[in-house]
């Protein structure tokens, strides 16, 4: 059994930045526990598994620990695979069906457009043990429906941001959004995406995040579409536009690999 294999770097136009995932293409069923060890191997923040469906692609993503339900720079990668491999034509939508319901993604241009769901934050009251894992004072704490989101004035406090990866692990949430204003007038705001809990501890670039920061960053500026800039040390840039309870993130893509599974 030989089974096509890609890395991609999504959120970014150049290689070795922005966020790398692998893309598996399946001919059929696999095991959960077989996906679970290649994505071990693989060894980056998520590997996708895409398999043909008679109506657009099943869409599973796994981290090196566990199974995850939501991923757009995996999504991307994918979606870049498919289309520039040959496998589907670049001007047909992609139709993937998710752990989080059937997420399109449309080509237009150079950028690729993820229609995700809109995950809101509410303010919430953090718990002690995740302002002392983080190590800094945000001006902002909520909590959204996979993560908590902490604010800071400036771009420097995001900059600065060093947690405690082990304490941090244990916080009970998906993973951590800090956030702030861009210094960049070329950025409306930068973040960082922390996720210890799913043995990524700093995800390079999270498109997942943005559905988030879309909704946070429109209710204080009332802007509805914005540039954001990850700082990870990787970087990357995506683009976000609110579409009532949905969210289209925009970002661009480049193999990097090419392979198979043997």
């Amino acid at each position: 059994m030989r089974i096509p294999c890609w890395q991609v770097d999504a959120f970014t136009n150049q290689r070795y930045a922005g966020n790398s995932a692998a893309v598996c293409l399946l001919n059929g069923k696999m095991e959960t526990d077989w996906m679970q060890s290649v994505a071990r191997e693989m060894n980056l923040s998520e590997t996708s598994f895409v398999r043909p469906l008679e109506e657009g692609f099943e869409l599973r993503w796994f981290t090196p620990l566990i199974e995850v339900d939501l991923c757009g720079h995996a999504t991307l990668a994918a979606a870049h695979a498919l289309w520039t491999e040959g496998i589907v034509d670049p001007g047909s939508p992609l139709r993937f069906h998710t752990r989080s319901g059937w997420l399109t993604c449309t080509r237009v241009g150079r950028l690729i457009e993820l229609d995700f769901p809109a995950l809101p934050v509410t303010e919430s009251t953090p718990p002690p043990e995740l302002l002392e894992a983080v190590g800094a004072a945000p001006v902002f704490v909520g909590r959204t429906p996979c993560d908590y989101l902490l604010a800071f004035e400036d771009e420097s406090a995001v900059r600065a941001v060093k947690p405690d990866f082990r304490r941090l692990s244990q916080v009970q949430t998906r993973g951590i959004i800090v956030t702030a204003p861009s210094d960049d007038k070329r950025f409306d705001f930068v973040s960082r995406f922390f996720a210890p809990a799913l043995g990524v501890d700093e995800d390079p670039v999270c498109g997942s995040a943005h559905c988030s920061l879309g909704p946070f960053w429109s209710g204080r500026t009332g802007k509805q579409s914005f540039t954001g800039h990850q700082i990870s040390e990787r970087g990357g840039v995506v683009h976000v536009r609110l579409n009532s309870d949905r969210i289209i993130l925009s970002g661009e893509a480049v193999t990097v690999l090419r392979g198979e599974l043997v």
